[in-house]
């Protein structure tokens, strides 16, 4: 009888409650520190200095010199090849793929969570290029010529957009570690690529990574695809990939 009074008492603590609740939360509260504010703050920072000078920052230039001063016929395929492995349209039949396995499996929430973060991602990277109207570095003649805005990278967008969405996938098992080591590498070889062809400067290709970072992170905060697990105890598909969450089901009740 003491304890539950006691419980009671602590749980009538404005104090108590907001350390129980921080307490309960602190994940998700630094996912959305460390994973959508600092990005998109990064993001804004950029997006403001490009604006101002289209120029951008004096680190683009040189980088690209530094880049530009290794090449040589070999890598000149290897970079054309990067570049054709990380373009959007390559990465559609890959999504298309999960997209048509989630659907049979009845994989509701993980569904919805691709959907929205793959198609927002290819709205987001529209909208800023039409906005931002940054054209190509021309400090050489590439030898892949692009007609479209340079601020931000599709490439670097798409890349950190595929490899976020298989990692939300696959945190829960083993598969994660092998999906986070060549999702890296693979992250890493298209914005060298980009920057090898002299298509886009630096700052384009933070830019594309900061604001795909922000924008699949926060997706997954508010849709959740990692609440699932792949499996449950008895074998069949999660419950939740199939019905709405209780705060979910709160939401659709007040409107």
């Amino acid at each position: 009888m003491e304890k539950l009074k006691t419980v009671k008492k602590e749980s009538q603590s404005p104090l108590s409650f907001l350390k129980n609740l921080l307490i309960a939360r602190w994940r998700s509260l630094l996912l959305l520190l460390i994973g959508v504010y600092l990005p998109l703050q990064v993001f804004e920072i950029l997006t403001v200095k490009v604006w101002e000078n289209e120029a951008g920052f004096p680190w683009d230039v040189p980088i690209l010199l530094a880049v530009h001063s290794t090449a040589n016929p070999q890598l000149d395929v290897l970079a054309l090849t990067l570049a054709t492995i990380g373009l959007p349209w390559t990465a559609i039949p890959i999504l298309g793929a999960m997209a048509l396995i989630l659907s049979l499996q009845r994989r509701w929430r993980s569904l919805a969570y691709l959907l929205t973060a793959s198609v927002g991602s290819i709205i987001i990277n529209g909208t800023a290029k039409q906005l931002m109207h940054r054209v190509r570095p021309q400090l050489w003649q590439s030898i892949a010529l692009e007609s479209s805005f340079a601020f931000p990278s599709a490439h670097a967008m798409t890349s950190i957009t595929l490899v976020a969405i298989l990692l939300f996938f696959t945190w829960a098992s083993s598969w994660r570690w092998l999906v986070l080591i060549f999702g890296s590498l693979y992250v890493i070889a298209v914005a060298w690529c980009r920057l090898y062809l002299g298509v886009h400067f630096p700052s384009d290709i933070l830019a594309g990574w900061m604001v795909a970072l922000g924008w699949t992170i926060g997706v997954s905060l508010i849709i959740k695809p990692y609440t699932t697990q792949v499996k449950s105890v008895n074998g069949d598909r999660p419950e939740d990939e199939t019905t709405l969450l209780p705060e979910e089901k709160k939401l659709m009740t007040k409107e």
